[in-house]
């Protein structure tokens, strides 16, 4: 294949890119900002797309995030493009701190009070993985499908996750769009104001050029060999 990597990573080398790309983290974000910059659409739908982006990054929609982001730009008429760039905000790095807040706040809009610390979380997304996985199994197999664990991670977890999501979402969501609106329209209009001035330039260079050609004929024309 044309595209294929001559050394192909091997499974740890892959993870360790997915969490930390070897660039830096300062040399994605810059990517993902440059790309945004780019996008050849109107400066509102860009900013519509990167707020359709930052809000998925807030509820738990592991798995399908890309595709909620990109209905949600959908039907708010947004930019597609921009709104799957946003969910880069999302990460191994961030995400562990956004679910804490998220759930410590769904918590306390609930009335939950339980213990809430990352082992505690991580030991209820695993429990819940492997009774999921268990229960799939059990469709196949003799074995009793078995809820309790699930129902705990809803209630407790999942539940609690949504509803604390909301306004951390929509809070950060509002930043990043009236914060991009303003840098997205003045950054298109440099960009359209410098390839104006590149085309204006080659426009003029053209010009001499060609007046230097006729120039150059017309003196020929008007050499010692003309009659």
């Amino acid at each position: 294949m044309v595209f294929k990597r001559r050394d192909p990573r091997s499974w740890a080398q892959s993870i360790r890119e997915f969490v930390y790309p070897s660039g830096g983290i300062r040399r994605a974000v810059q990517y993902v900002l440059h790309r945004m910059r780019r996008l050849p659409d109107q400066p509102h739908r860009i900013a519509r797309g990167i707020f359709a982006g930052t809000f998925v990054n807030f509820p738990p929609v592991y798995g399908w995030q890309m595709l909620a982001a990109a209905g949600l730009a959908w039907i708010m008429r947004g930019n597609i493009i921009a709104a799957l760039l946003a969910t880069f905000i999302s990460n191994p790095l961030t995400t562990p701190f956004m679910a804490m807040l998220c759930l410590k706040l769904g918590h306390w809009m609930l009335g939950i009070e339980a213990p809430m610390t990352f082992m505690s979380v991580y030991l209820a997304f695993t429990e819940a993985g492997w009774q999921l996985w268990h229960n799939l199994r059990s469709a196949f197999t003799d074995d009793v499908a078995q809820w309790d664990k699930l129902n705990e991670f809803f209630w407790f977890i999942y539940w609690p996750y949504t509803v604390g999501s909301i306004i951390p979402g929509l809070i950060t969501s509002l930043f990043t769009y009236y914060l991009s609106l303003p840098l997205i329209h003045a950054y298109q209009k440099l960009r359209s104001a410098r390839l104006k001035e590149k085309m204006e330039k080659r426009r003029a260079l053209k010009a001499r050029a060609l007046t230097g050609k006729l120039a150059a004929d017309t003196g020929e024309e008007d050499g010692p060999g003309a009659s």
